[in-house]
């Protein structure tokens, strides 16, 4: 069994993978239809986790476990967080402040801005 910060690991790196796989298929097609388009695509995410978890109480862990679709709930997981991070990632790229600042719920310090 992985421990917890080994999970954390695999899950970002994998990510990072899946994420850079995307680009090559996709390109910025996520994108395309600007900001309210970005956001779409994640509440699209969020209503289907939405749905499968409502058939058992909003309980996502036996929700994603009693899930025998080829695409179930950790697909559906996966994607939304994937997404939010191409969402925060472009933010940073075009060097939006709310990127570059640290909050009070993370460790990492600030980035500097881009010149």
């Amino acid at each position: 069994m992985m421990s917890f910060s080994e999970s954390l690991d695999k899950i970002s790196h994998d990510d990072v993978a899946g994420l850079i796989k995307a680009q090559d298929s996709y390109g910025d097609s996520w994108k395309k239809r600007g900001g309210t388009g970005a956001f779409m695509m994640l509440a699209r995410k969020w209503d289907r986790l939405e749905l499968q978890a409502g058939a058992y109480r909003y309980d996502i862990f036996q929700a994603a476990e009693k899930d025998e679709r080829a695409e179930g709930v950790i697909d559906d997981i996966r994607d939304l967080r994937r997404y939010l991070m191409l969402v925060e990632a472009e933010l940073l790229k075009e060097n939006y402040a709310c990127a570059r600042k640290s909050h009070r719920d993370n460790a990492t310090p600030p980035i500097p801005p881009a010149f």
